[in-house]
């Protein structure tokens, strides 16, 4: 049964049709990705550490300020459209990661591995080290009043604390410091952005 007369298929759509059309199309305008976009959300999805933009540049063929003004724009229009995920800037470079207020619903699917979690004893270690780096073992052990040298241990095969160098003094003892990945942990882009203590 025809409902109208047929119309040929290279016969332009009635003007209501096209300004409709037209209208969604800018609407949608947006929040869509160009290729720059999604190749950097791609990149940043796939990372398991912070990305800088030199390394992003490089794998875009752009130079560091387009992938800047990519990756600034990527972040708005996640935070525009309501996104599971943020940019954040940590650790010297860019990360795509949840947002906190998922945490709850993702801890119970996902329960942290058992070695995430850091003793009393790690974290007073790890705290002296961050804010008094490069130090060494006696300054961390007269500090804490303990001896530390497994705590140090533990820390290091977390690849929260390296060697940094060598003290001047008699022995040439080890310095230690933090590491990119302590940063990461703990969401600073740099030692200098670890809150203030009081002496």
């Amino acid at each position: 049964m025809r409902l109208g007369p047929r119309r040929p298929g290279n016969a332009p759509l009635p003007a209501a049709y096209r300004v409709r059309t037209e209208r969604a199309t800018t609407t949608t305008e947006p929040l869509r990705r160009d290729p720059v976009l999604s190749r950097i959300e791609a990149l940043l999805w796939l990372a398991d550490e912070p990305l800088s933009l030199r390394k992003m540049a490089r794998a875009l063929g752009v130079d560091a300020a387009t992938a800047r003004e990519a990756v600034n724009r990527l972040a708005a229009m996640l935070l525009a459209d309501g996104s599971a995920f943020v940019i954040e800037e940590v650790a010297g470079g860019f990360q795509l990661l949840t947002r906190p207020e998922f945490y709850p619903w993702l801890v119970r699917l996902r329960r942290a591995a058992p070695d995430a979690h850091l003793s009393p004893a790690l974290l007073e270690t790890l705290a002296v080290i961050a804010y008094r780096q490069p130090v060494m073992r006696a300054d961390i052990e007269s500090i804490r009043g303990v001896h530390c040298g497994e705590a140090v241990r533990q820390l290091m095969e977390r690849k929260l604390v390296q060697i940094v160098g060598r003290h001047d003094s008699l022995g040439r003892p080890v310095l230690y410091g933090t590491t990119r990945k302590f940063l990461q942990a703990f969401g600073l882009k740099d030692v200098a952005d670890l809150p203030a203590v009081g002496t």
